[in-house]
């Protein structure tokens, strides 16, 4: 289709673009050696604007840039002409390198696949209170940006995340199914804002454990061992605890089973938390996990203030991990914990049983979040992340004893 604005009762062209006297002005101040910033000024255009233009436009049949406003003129004509095929559609390659990181299966550690729960696609988001599809789900960012680290060389693998949700909600696109927006963190098949709910906890902590007395270390991110941790809970009191190291972000999930009585029966008063996620359960929890670390990895850990951190003494003492309590109701000082949280919600659903999940599959879902490039880390993995702090830390080791 040659460009709307050549039919005779098109609309006069938007003011964004060059029409062809403002490309006659620029090829005749070029010919009298004006510079970019010059041109732009005498044009009222941005000087990008004149630079995009001389670059993308120019004639180069001859080898070299000369800039003829016909030429031009002729450039961008063919350059508005719709539709475009998608970079997805015609790079197969490329097409596939996305889709996999988007909707593909996650794995545990061992290499065995975990199918999560069967979700039929019904053309619109699931809801809140059901169970989502399992997938590597890569976000469009981390998939874009990701291209240029294993792909250095190759100009043609590169795609913006822009790009990557046009094709998933603008049909025309042909590249990639709709139903893969189910494989996106929100899971929305229409493109809206959203929103998060805040947790609040309980005042039981003493003043000489509060964040205000945690190191200054912790707070700057600068060396690692630092934690932040919560429960994430479901139908029928179950949870699951998480834990984020502050600075690679590495993430690691605390299976937390209902213990034997759970459900059966009234409760007994003052009795033991049967749901699984009681002090110290969670005490236990934290410690198994945890002691698999080097010592060095064990400074300090941030919680709310729930009663699951009542045993934060005995936890010190088993691991040597401080542990500090935020103020109420400000999650913001765990920010990297809330934001972890968020992305489990992809796996774990508010409204779910999370009781269903074996520690096979909190492995699965820790091992995809820690494969999972990350902005902040200049698109490293966690797991390379902290991989880099272990070896650091390793040959720190081997100097001082040699």
């Amino acid at each position: 289709m040659p460009p709307s604005h050549f039919t005779p009762s098109a609309k006069p062209l938007s003011e964004r673009y060059l029409s062809f006297v403002e490309r006659e002005e620029i090829a005749l101040l070029r010919a009298r050696g004006h510079g970019v910033r010059e041109m732009a000024r005498r044009l009222g255009r941005a000087p990008s604007t004149i630079s995009r233009e001389l670059r993308r436009n120019a004639a180069t049949r001859g080898g070299g840039l000369e800039y003829r406003a016909t030429t031009a003129q002729w450039h961008a004509d063919r350059s508005a002409r719709r539709p475009k095929p998608a970079k997805l559609a015609a790079n197969a390659r490329l097409r596939d390198y996305v889709q996999d990181r988007l909707a593909g299966r996650i794995a545990a550690p061992g290499g065995k696949e975990i199918g999560g729960p069967s979700v039929a696609w019904k053309g619109r988001r699931a809801g809140r209170r059901q169970k989502r599809r399992w997938a590597t789900a890569w976000s469009p960012e981390q998939i874009a940006s990701r291209l240029e680290l294993d792909f250095p060389e190759d100009e043609t693998m590169r795609v913006s995340h822009e790009a990557i949700y046009q094709s998933l909600y603008v049909q025309g696109r042909g590249a990639l199914k709709r139903e893969l927006t189910a494989c996106l963190r929100t899971g929305r098949a229409l493109r809206l804002p959203r929103s998060r709910l805040r947790g609040r906890g309980k005042s039981f902590v003493t003043p000489e454990v509060m964040i205000s007395e945690r190191p200054a270390e912790a707070a700057d991110r600068a060396v690692p061992g630092h934690w932040e941790g919560d429960l994430i809970l479901g139908l029928s009191s179950s949870a699951i605890g998480t834990l984020v190291e502050r600075t690679t972000r590495f993430t690691m999930l605390l299976h937390l089973p209902p213990m034997p009585g759970h459900g059966h029966g009234p409760r007994a008063k003052n009795g033991p938390a049967l749901a699984g996620h009681g002090a110290e359960a969670v005490r236990d929890a934290i410690t198994r996990t945890i002691t698999t670390l080097p010592e060095q990895l064990r400074r300090s850990l941030t919680w709310d203030q729930g009663a699951e951190m009542a045993k934060h003494e005995e936890l010190r003492i088993e691991t040597g991990l401080r542990v500090y309590f935020c103020d109420p109701h400000s999650p913001w000082q765990r920010g990297s914990n809330e934001n972890t949280n968020g992305l489990l919600r992809q796996y774990f659903p508010k409204g779910t049983d999370l009781a269903a999940h074996d520690a096979d599959d909190l492995a699965a879902v820790a091992q995809a979040l820690n494969s999972r490039p990350r902005k902040t880390l200049g698109w490293r993995t966690p797991a390379e992340a902290l991989d880099d702090v272990i070896r650091s830390a390793h040959k720190d080791v081997v100097a001082t004893t040699g």
